[in-house]
């Protein structure tokens, strides 16, 4: 009864809140359109920040960027108070964690060899130190490729690097000094950079990658390759420095911090508070799609597919803006404050009522719900195969094969953001890759269990990719597949019992894998791998960033592949 007696005033509290609301919304949009003040850059950057403000402008009519160039002496007084687009450096805008910013470019400085190298299988297999750079550069009578690698080698080592301040600047820093040595060092154009390496055996280049590369085709020049760089000076290329067979591979490998961070340098879009304003939101979004393209031809490098996502994910989170500026919206915001109290209020009457009617206990349930999970809580249906590759198979009445992730590997990475997936008619062989989920930018690539056509797929996953953590055996399987080799696959698979089995062993190796990680006596570690009977925490890589997902699907996931 009471609960009835509270309709009449909310509905009354909806009507008015609602007409107000409309009221400043129509005054709004008689006052302003949702214009955008100018983006501000640095000198070094007027030239990008202008050629995507023209292009944005060409292709969006209505819209009016403006580009503000702003003196360096200026920065972190200056900026701020709009968008600013800047490199990294000591400035107060990267510096103040409280300031909001994005990735949207980078310069990327690489030393570069010749195909033909003579030492090439030793280079790849030990990649070059900064520390030993280092003794080469010093030593004028150490400039053999001896003084590079571990060994005897007597050949010369030919240097050269493309005049350019940026060039010199992050190259002195990878060497640890302020200044390069004044002799020794051929200094060339962009342009000659490419020849004086195809045509020298033994020579080393300095250059941004960008110099070297082919943008529309992403493949170095003939006859030039990425010289590998020891990050960790242990005299060899580790599987988590191995990031150097292409150009993509390489890129990502600096995004999630492979690369010694002295050779390279970020391009940020900052700003005092997280952008509300569409006009500019719609402009930083375009700046990380259609905008990439652009980073290239102006001698920066563009970001990885995965970390455009991610950058992008930053400006697609909601943010929730109360007005203050107005009687009409303070009117507002205290009527649905009000609203909101007498709600609750009502809501918790009913539940009293209706407990004390029916002799319920109204104290809360305070219970600890576990955190973690191990061999026993993660779901294994019977009537299903499942593959080492952490995905599972079941045959339809028609014959074709439904496809889905385990649910142990959900377990694993946490919340799952977006999924890619391979089209309707494509034919798949078993060990491809079949899909990619992906957290946040972060991604593990997964690979098919069988081999075949695929006939469908999952339309409801690309609108709502949380079905295959909440539901992977069902709504969120992934696809059906004309599956080709059938009999024969199946015998690679294990049913619920073995592989629950099967999954011991999978913990195993997760915590051999976090022990590796991490140090076991560490707090990151204590945090995934709870202490009673060592359950893991759930969603164990989403507190991680992209680099150690990088090493899970490397030495967890790809071993089976």
């Amino acid at each position: 009864m009471k609960t009835k007696q509270l309709l009449p005033v909310v509905i009354m509290l909806l009507a008015l809140s609602s007409k107000l609301s409309s009221q400043e919304i129509t005054a709004k949009n008689g006052e302003e359109q949702q214009s955008i003040p100018a983006i501000q850059c640095t000198p070094d950057l007027y030239q990008l920040s202008s050629n995507w403000a023209s292009v944005y402008n060409s292709r969006n009519p209505e819209s009016k960027i403006r580009i503000e160039n702003v003196a360096e002496n200026k920065t972190g007084s200056g900026m701020g108070e709009t968008i600013s687009i800047i490199k990294a450096g000591n400035t107060d805008e990267l510096t103040n964690e409280k300031n909001w910013k994005i990735v949207v470019g980078r310069n990327v400085i690489v030393p570069v060899i010749n195909t033909e190298n003579p030492f090439m299988s030793d280079i790849l297999l030990r990649g070059v130190s900064s520390k030993r750079f280092s003794q080469f550069f010093n030593n004028p009578d150490k400039e053999f490729w001896g003084t590079l690698l571990p060994g005897q080698q007597k050949a010369p080592v030919h240097i050269y690097m493309v005049n350019d301040e940026s060039v010199k600047t992050a190259v002195a820093e990878f060497l640890g000094t302020k200044n390069l040595p004044l002799t020794g060092i051929s200094f060339v154009t962009k342009e000659e950079i490419v020849s004086a390496v195809k045509l020298d055996p033994y020579a080393v280049g300095f250059c941004n990658l960008v110099d070297v590369l082919d943008v529309d085709t992403r493949s170095l020049a003939e006859n030039i390759r990425l010289l590998p760089v020891d990050k960790n000076s242990n005299g060899t290329i580790d599987y988590m420095e191995d990031i150097y067979s292409d150009a993509n591979t390489f890129l990502r490998g600096v995004w999630i911090g492979k690369y010694p961070k002295t050779l390279y340098t970020n391009i940020y879009a900052v700003s005092k508070v997280q952008p509300v304003n569409e006009a500019e939101l719609s402009y930083l979004k375009w700046i990380l799609n259609d905008g990439q393209q652009y980073l290239n031809k102006n001698g920066y490098c563009d970001l990885a597919g995965s970390e455009s996502q991610s950058q992008l994910d930053k400006i697609n989170t909601t943010v929730v803006s109360i007005p203050t500026t107005t009687a009409k919206s303070s009117v507002v915001g205290i009527l649905l404050l009000i609203l909101g109290i007498v709600i609750s209020v009502g809501v918790i009457t009913f539940k009293i009522i209706r407990a004390y009617r029916n002799q319920e206990s109204i104290i809360p349930d305070f219970s600890i719900q576990s955190a973690g999970f191990d061999e026993n809580t993660v779901a294994v249906p019977a009537g299903l195969y499942f593959d080492k590759t952490h995905t599972w198979a079941f045959m339809e009445k028609d014959g074709d094969v439904t496809i889905g992730l385990d649910d142990f590997l959900q377990h694993i990475t946490g919340p799952i953001n977006r999924i890619v997936m391979k089209n309707q008619g494509e034919r798949i062989k078993k060990g491809d890759l079949l899909f990619t989920i992906i957290q946040n930018g972060k991604q593990l690539n997964l690979y098919s269990p069988v081999s075949g056509i695929i006939r469908k797929q999952n339309d409801l996953l690309t609108k709502d990719s949380s079905y295959l953590n909440t539901a992977p055996y069902s709504e969120g399987w992934v696809y059906q597949i004309e599956p080709g080799n059938w009999h024969k696959e199946i015998q690679f698979m294990d049913m619920a019992m073995q592989y629950r089995k099967w999954l011991n062993t999978e913990f195993s190796r997760v915590k051999d894998f976090l022990a590796a990680t991490l140090k076991p006596d560490s707090l990151q570690y204590s945090h995934v791998v709870l202490q009673d009977g060592g359950v893991l925490k759930e969603g164990i890589l989403n507190d991680f960033g992209p680099e150690v997902w990088d090493d899970f699907q490397t030495n967890f996931l790809d071993i089976y592949k």
